[in-house]
């Protein structure tokens, strides 16, 4: 059995009182690195190891620009996505369980990024084959 990581970008979300409130740029706005619905996928075969090259060029699916996506052609994930979700797309990779006894399915997880004036939320899934 082999195993993919498919990312999926569910929703983001800002706040603009806390951004007003602690942020050099109190006018930040929402995360401009990622833009809903987009998808990537991180392999870890046949000479390619997207784990270890950050995301960069994972990106599958996007409404925007891919060159101005993080995880596009052009610039590896935004580091503190990458910092919060990193640790599971290794997981999966290797075929471990990234979230077992706390979501419906042990392949999958929802979980956001570390900043807390505009955080990414995302859907990690292992995706097994043969």
């Amino acid at each position: 059995m082999k195993h993919n990581v498919k990312v999926t970008i569910l929703d983001k979300k800002c706040y603009p009182e806390l951004q007003r409130q602690y942020c050099k740029d109190p006018n930040a706005g929402p995360c401009p690195c990622y833009n809903i619905g987009d998808e990537f996928i991180f392999m870890r075969d046949e000479g390619r190891d997207d784990y270890w090259h950050l995301g960069l060029n994972t990106l599958v699916k996007t409404t925007g620009n891919p060159d101005t996506v993080a995880g596009g052609p052009k610039m590896p994930f935004c580091s503190e996505l990458w910092d919060a979700i990193s640790r599971y797309i290794y997981t999966g990779l290797q075929g471990g369980s990234i979230m077992e006894g706390w979501m419906t399915q042990e392949n999958t997880m929802i979980t956001c990024c570390n900043d807390g004036t505009r955080p990414v939320i995302v859907k990690i899934e292992r995706i097994d084959y043969e």
